[in-house]
């Protein structure tokens, strides 16, 4: 996928006490990546290549099993077009 997507991704870590500390330092490699991002209260949604966006959501979950996190439950939905690329805009 060459185009600009949309990733959904919720990371639930199980174990290694309260998850919302955990799940933080997720949201932290996100901002971090630098890529466009909208944070909700079930997911957050990632905008960019795919390639690098999957990088970003490999690197999330490794962050919160290295806080404590003994595994993770992790849900990813991808919005791709054939042509062309996926937009905040199309979608408000």
């Amino acid at each position: 996928m060459k185009h600009q997507v949309h990733v959904a991704i919720q990371i639930v870590p199980i174990g290694g006490g309260h998850p919302y500390p955990i799940i933080d330092k997720a949201l932290d490699v996100i901002a971090q990546s630098g890529i466009d991002h909208r944070v909700g209260a079930m997911e957050t949604v990632m905008q960019g290549p795919y390639d690098v966006l999957m990088d970003v959501a490999k690197r999330a979950q490794e962050a919160c099993l290295a806080a404590g996190a003994d595994d993770v439950v992790v849900t990813m939905k991808v919005h791709a077009r054939r042509q062309g690329d996926i937009t905040w805009e199309e979608k408000e």
